[in-house]
């Protein structure tokens, strides 16, 4: 079986693989938590002699009104001066905390979670994702006495917002599309799931010359998410049929992500978007490291691909964080999740929704071929992901469950694989398998999710 995101260890109970998330105004998502890990992440970077600073944004929702100023609290008591930025995606909030020179990014969201979650992801000064020694560090700092956090009265930080934060990253976005080029004659609808990206997103699109339809943009607190965005993209699908579109692009929450619908309706994945970047990049003479990076949950269409034009696919945890660390020690500047996170390090330090559509679109442009031609790299193998649901201990580790996927493996042999992983933000087993044959997928995923099943129920 292969090994995939093992459960934090004991010194990161909070931290999983992407920040801390959990219900809103419940442990760890409380107003109490949020301001120790402010102190705590105050204490942790306010090293040397110079004005420490942190730039916090959030998504659209409601409970973010109570996270933010818990945690502004907390960094202001620890020394930190404290830069507001309200809603932005979350590669804003990566690129900000490098170009203002501050000590630390935090972005509250819980992605593509409903709106009853929220989370935190930090961010270092370089914009990456803090590594779990950082954040192991910091979660020590939260469980123990914070009074030495706390700075003198004429030491504490102060708060003050920046008002041209959504301008700032709107200019980035367009730097990264072909100088000379435009997306005029081009109709693209947009659906930002009522989320990060439900202002920057659109002006982008239409400041380069495209008519946009925008969907999803009139965010109320509770609306996130739902029925809207990356994770269901059927009304997009549907609209972009209607309205004639050349192009659908589904954000997720914080706009880190990103799925499309061409001209058809038909859906397209991370898999094929890499595919595509991957293959004009490769043209160009831009693409670094002879590979792409991707995680165990990408197709193995996508590594024939790859292979049948000289690249490599290096394969990580599922996790866009590991996907960034692995590229950075290969040398790739391509990499990504089939879920939608594409990494661009010529653009950004983390995923990025939109600077990933901007790149298919420029490809579009370059090619003036339908979308439908173009985003069809490869024919993908079946593949099916069942999530089951348990409570308590994790079903993985039963003896039973074990050999039950000891058994599928070994009936699968060489013609297709077997993955079963546990979620690292939710109580949730992910079963997945893929082969040749679409019957034997299912068939395959059918009795390992029915053990765990079995097993989470107590039979």
């Amino acid at each position: 079986m292969p090994k995939d995101n093992p459960p934090p260890s004991p010194a990161r109970r909070l931290f999983g693989t992407d920040g801390i998330r959990g219900t809103a105004n419940q442990a760890p998502m409380d107003a109490g938590t949020a301001l120790r890990l402010g102190q705590a992440a105050g204490r942790y970077f306010n090293r040397g002699a110079h004005r420490h600073r942190v730039v916090i944004g959030k998504d659209t929702r409601l409970s973010g009104y109570m996270l933010e100023p818990a945690l502004t609290a907390g960094f202001i008591g620890a020394g930190m001066d404290v830069v507001l930025v309200g809603p932005l995606p979350t590669p804003a909030i990566a690129l900000l905390t490098r170009s203002l020179r501050a000590d630390l990014g935090v972005m509250i969201s819980a992605s593509h979670n409903p709106y009853e979650d929220n989370g935190i992801k930090l961010f270092g000064p370089d914009g990456l994702k803090l590594t779990d020694e950082q954040e192991a560090a910091i979660e020590a700092l939260m469980a123990g006495d914070l009074a030495a956090a706390m700075v003198a009265p004429s030491r504490l930080g102060r708060a003050s917002r920046l008002e041209d934060a959504p301008g700032r990253y709107i200019e980035a976005a367009k730097s990264s599309f072909p100088r000379g080029r435009t997306l005029e004659g081009l109709r693209i609808v947009v659906d930002c799931a009522h989320g990060a990206g439900y202002r920057v997103a659109p002006t982008v699109l239409w400041e380069l010359g495209a008519e946009v339809v925008p969907v999803g943009v009139a965010p109320d607190g509770f609306n996130i998410n739902k029925g809207v965005g990356s994770t269901a993209p059927g009304a997009l699908a549907t609209l972009v049929q209607e309205r004639r579109a050349d192009l659908g692009i589904a954000l997720d929450g914080d706009a880190d992500r990103v799925v499309l619908v061409d001209e058809g309706g038909q859906l397209v994945d991370g898999d094929q978007i890499l595919a595509l970047i991957a293959r004009s990049w490769l043209a160009q003479d831009r693409l670094r490291g002879g590979a792409v990076v991707a995680t165990v949950m990408s197709n193995m269409g996508l590594e024939r691909f790859l292979a049948a034009r000289g690249l490599g696919l290096l394969r990580t945890s599922v996790g866009d964080r590991y996907v960034g660390e692995r590229m950075r020690e290969a040398g790739c500047n391509l990499g990504g999740e089939q879920s939608g996170h594409m990494i661009m390090p010529d653009f950004g330090t983390t995923g990025d929704g939109l600077i990933a559509a901007l790149q298919v679109l420029a490809v579009l442009v370059e090619e003036q071929r339908p979308a439908s031609e173009v985003l069809r790299c490869f024919a993908p193998l079946p593949q099916r992901l069942v999530n089951v649901r348990f409570a308590g201990a994790s079903p993985l580790n039963d003896p039973g469950v074990k050999a039950a996927i000891a058994a599928e493996e070994a009936a699968l042999g060489t013609r297709g694989r077997v993955l079963i992983r546990a979620s690292g933000t939710e109580p949730v087993i992910r079963v997945m398998a893929e082969a040749e044959d679409q019957a034997l997928v299912e068939s395959t995923v059918a009795k390992l999710a029915d053990a765990i099943r079995a097993k989470a129920r107590g039979a």
